[in-house]
């Protein structure tokens, strides 16, 4: 009998051992560091940036292009654009390399890699004389300090920040003044457009040199032409034969 209650007794506790055990939370340990058996700084930051890096043969934004494809559209245009551009072809070409650019740090934000392709944009879109193009340099250069600032990249811009950036673009053209009528004044005449006026950087902001693009000359009025007659043509005589 008392066997029994003893069987009976170590039953019960082995289940309130179960139960207790049951509603404790089990310990959760902090996700363990890939790198962190590397030996030496060097390794460690080498297996870091593979951990973030994209892979080679992966394709952004709607042409697909690979990181290599990127930077490749940025480093021939620039060549294309000569000084500067505002060249549709070009634009439009830097825009998709652009946009696969974008889609590559969305996913990938820590890739090293991320840090020469921005420095290779800023220095396109630097060459592109639209406010669209030099505003996005700008914003390069930023993103490019502070994602990767202790790259070789990073620390160019850094300097090239300290030094002052302007951005450069065309205003809209105006139309060249009609020529002078013979006897005619100035005081009688239509004043000439003068140039927009450069607007003040404000702190924080780049300087801003608004390009005067050359006058567009007026297309001349067509010559009208005859309208053709409603009238039926007179009809032809004939002289009797003598």
């Amino acid at each position: 009998m008392f066997l029994s209650l003893g069987a009976a007794l170590a039953v019960s506790l082995a289940g309130v051992s179960a139960v207790s055990a049951a509603s404790v939370p089990a310990k959760t340990t902090a996700p363990k560091d890939a790198c962190s058996d590397k030996k030496s700084k060097f390794a460690h930051d080498q297996c870091e940036s593979f951990i973030h890096s994209a892979p080679g043969d992966e394709y952004f934004g709607r042409l697909k292009l690979s990181y290599l494809g990127i930077n490749n559209t940025f480093h021939d245009e620039a060549i294309r654009a000569g000084a500067y551009t505002t060249d549709s072809n070009i634009i439009n070409k830097v825009n998709f390399a652009d946009e696969a650019l974008r889609a590559w740090a969305s996913r990938y934000p820590g890739d090293p890699q991320l840090a020469r392709s921005y420095f290779l944009a800023i220095k396109m879109y630097k060459k592109i004389y639209t406010k669209d193009a030099q505003d996005k340099a700008w914003n390069y250069m930023n993103v490019l300090v502070h994602q990767f600032p202790n790259t070789y990249f990073g620390k160019l811009e850094k300097k090239d920040l300290a030094i002052g950036f302007t951005e450069h673009y065309f205003a809209n053209a105006q139309l060249c003044p009609t020529p002078l009528p013979s006897g005619a004044t100035l005081a009688n005449t239509s004043p000439v457009p003068s140039p927009q006026p450069t607007p003040t950087a404000k702190p924080g902001a780049p300087k801003v040199q608004i390009i005067d693009p050359p006058c567009v000359k007026p297309s001349p009025a067509p010559t009208p032409t005859a309208a053709p007659s409603n009238f039926p043509s007179p009809a032809a005589t004939h002289k009797p034969n003598s």
